[in-house]
């Protein structure tokens, strides 16, 4: 691996770990690229497959193996199917995700079910997920069979955890439950988030590199922490990042009602009658990309810009309310549920616990004595303060 990042701005000057992360992105692209060849595929089905991947992201998954791998005396080709497929089950579950959560944006582009419409997205994650088998068949040939099956087994294994944490999380919001604790909260998190963004990617790396089993425990506790860090800080950028740094709708947790800790924690503190109208907010739905929900929005912006008379907008409501379209939740929702959670104190509280959870992560890294020392190690060292960095 290269200690240059090709293509840099000049006027931007790369972090170490932007290079490491560029160029852990550089192979694995071209790995998930090999892997489906170069020639033409029905219906445009590699270009689909390729277009998360192309619109940019960090790599993270990838990157972890890969430097676990490398730091441990083992060799690139040992990992990089594996981080392939990991790549490849990231992308793909991201666009299941999209569809369940009706999200509009990824990584600053309308998402796939947005452009090409929910059943041509779906046929694209179950490609990708069943295109990330190869690889792991691969690895027989690079680390031999032995080592190869017991990446086969974290990998299941991770998935596993990884539905039933979604499973969770679906089945609270299908039943509008909010009587959560940050116990429950952060036991989804582990399930959905921690293993397979942190934890697996930690534990194949060693594995690639030959490693015994005893070493996989220290590094599920950090993948562990790392992920509770993570997933904290993503809810809250979703609250208030750029949305061109961030890469997704910003506010969209809201809309979608997703249960993050600073909104589980507003609602066990907040008074009964403001749990009450937030209970109520929740269980409204989001506005859709298309169709007479998102028109019922579209009119009070343009009553609001003057541009549509009150008496008009109340008309054109009524009519759309005679057509039985369920009420979605509006700006001013969002507005005050972010008021609620800012003035109780669940932003600090959720800062907090990430914080917690990013020193945890950095105490497990500092006492990985057989980890040696190497710009390996001081990748991970660097992620941990990313982490850390975005919680403060």
């Amino acid at each position: 691996m290269t200690s240059i990042l090709p293509g840099s701005p000049p006027d931007v000057a790369p972090t170490p770990l932007d290079d490491y992360l560029a160029l852990c992105k550089e192979a694995c692209d071209g790995e998930i690229a090999r892997l489906y060849g170069d020639g033409d595929q029905a219906g445009g089905l590699r270009d689909l497959i390729l277009d998360y991947p192309r619109r940019g992201g960090k790599a993270l998954r990838p990157a972890l193996g890969i430097a676990v791998c490398l730091g441990l005396g083992g060799h690139l080709d040992a990992i990089l199917p594996t981080a392939a497929t990991l790549e490849l089950y990231h992308n793909a579950f991201l666009i299941h995700d999209d569809i369940e959560d009706e999200s509009w944006w990824r990584r600053g582009k309308p998402t796939l079910h947005i452009d090409h419409g929910v059943p041509i997205a779906v046929n694209v994650g179950d490609a990708m997920l069943s295109l990330s088998l190869q690889p792991l068949l691969d690895n027989v040939e690079r680390i031999g069979l032995g080592p190869a099956l017991r990446i086969l087994r974290a990998v299941s294994h991770m998935t596993r955890r990884t539905v039933e944490g979604q499973a969770i999380e679906l089945d609270w919001v299908r039943s509008n439950t909010w009587t959560l604790t940050d116990a429950d909260y952060l036991t989804m998190v582990e399930l959905k988030t921690s293993w397979y963004s942190f934890i697996t990617p930690l534990q194949v790396g060693a594995i690639a590199a030959g490693e015994d089993p005893d070493r996989l425990a220290p590094l599920e506790a950090l993948g562990r922490h790392l992920g509770a860090a993570f997933q904290i800080t993503d809810d809250l950028l979703n609250l208030r990042a750029d949305p061109d740094e961030y890469g997704k709708e910003i506010g969209g947790d809201l809309w979608e009602g997703k249960r993050t800790l600073m909104l589980l924690h507003a609602m066990r503190c907040a008074a009964p009658a403001d749990r009450q109208r937030a209970t109520h907010i929740l269980a409204k739905r989001r506005p859709t990309a298309d169709g007479a929900i998102s028109l019922v929005e579209l009119l009070a912006t343009l009553t609001r810009r003057g541009e549509l008379s009150v008496s008009g907008r109340a008309s054109i409501h009524s009519f759309l309310m005679a057509q039985h379209v369920s009420e979605p939740k509006t700006f001013d929702d969002i507005r005050w549920l972010y008021g609620l959670m800012h003035d109780i104190g669940s932003l600090a509280h959720a800062r907090k616990v990430a914080s917690r959870h990013a020193r945890e992560a950095a105490t497990v890294l500092a006492d990985l004595d057989w980890l040696p020392a190497s710009q390996h190690r001081d990748t991970l060292a660097g992620l941990v303060d990313y982490v850390h960095g975005r919680t403060r």
